[in-house]
């Protein structure tokens, strides 16, 4: 296609992104009978989970990739499409948006749904010694996953600003062995830290110097020559919301990042639908969910409005 060439919009709607959300996303858009293509890039957050016992329906829980597999399956046998790619960029054009690939290539659709997620910011470990440790179950990144299953159990928290103080005074609801560490220096006010002294967590002030997972645990080494060793270590650092594609897009954005909550819902960006943790809110796969059939339903109700295919709206009384 010429560079100056109108784009083909098909098909009608792009999901942006393969985790819960965008898989969402594309069932429900599929069986709206819609032509809808999913382009990810292979690096979903739900991917990395060893074992979750918070999606409703797992009572024994799932694997992160097996539920990736499962709702990709559901989403291609209604008719749903999915390539691997990376979106490099996106820009509204006449009738649509219009994409570009890393590899060069263009796709072209009607309205677009984002669901392109969050990096974590993670500790400083090799990559297969991190990701052991994740499927060890000694390194976690989300209490509100999986708190539950550390119940009684020595839980670390790194990071000592209002971050780490909130997860650690989360987390002793499983545990009253809980250890608040820095990451580099304590950043506490005195009121967070009498918090924590009356919640009875221990309060570590030696800067992070390494960690070292086991199979069955983790030890952390204080530049103060501390040695520590927990059943499971969270740390609390944060993360990055993959929010670039949002940006050039227009969507309104938090200070940390991510698309404001209604963009969910009622997008101020026409033909543009947000979804999962690249909105504002929890962290969670049946929040994903909810979110992907949301901005399915809010995508397709917006295209029968373009084909005139719904009631007109009434006149405001």
């Amino acid at each position: 296609m010429a560079a100056d060439a109108e784009p083909i919009f098909e098909p009608d709607v792009i999901v942006i992104g393969a985790g819960p959300a965008g898989l969402t996303a594309a069932l429900y858009l599929a069986r709206y009978r819609r032509k809808v293509l999913v382009l990810h890039d292979g690096k979903s957050r739900a991917l990395r989970i060893p074992l979750t016992h918070n999606a409703p329906g797992f009572p024994e829980g799932v694997r992160g990739p097996d539920l990736i597999a499962r709702m990709t399956r559901h989403a291609v046998r209604y008719g749903a499409a999915i390539q691997e790619a990376e979106v490099a960029a996106i820009k509204a054009v006449a009738g649509g948006f219009r994409l570009h690939l890393a590899d060069g290539s263009r796709r072209s659709s009607r309205a677009v749904v984002l669901a392109t997620g969050v990096d974590l910011a993670q500790v400083d470990l090799p990559e297969a010694v991190h990701e052991a440790a994740i499927r060890a179950g000694v390194l976690r990144y989300c209490p509100v996953c999986d708190g539950y299953e550390h119940i009684d159990e020595r839980i670390g928290v790194i990071g000592c600003d209002t971050n780490g103080a909130a997860e650690a005074l989360f987390l002793r609801g499983y545990s009253r062995n809980v250890t608040l560490m820095p990451l580099d220096f304590p950043e506490l006010s005195s009121a967070e830290a009498r918090a924590l002294a009356d919640a009875g967590i221990r309060l570590e002030t030696g800067a992070l110097r390494a960690l070292e997972p086991g199979p069955d645990d983790i030890t952390v080494r204080l530049d103060t020559g501390v040695l520590l060793t927990f059943d499971v270590v969270y740390p609390a650092l944060g993360c990055r919301p993959r929010s670039s594609l949002a940006k050039q897009l227009g969507l309104s954005l938090t200070e940390a990042g991510c698309v404001t909550s209604d963009s969910a819902f009622d997008s101020p960006v026409t033909g543009v639908f947000a979804a999962g943790d690249l909105v504002e809110g929890l962290d969670q796969i049946s929040v994903a969910m909810g979110h992907g059939a949301v901005a399915a339903t809010r995508a397709h109700n917006w295209l029968r409005a373009q084909d005139r295919s719904t009631l007109p709206s009434k006149s405001p009384t």
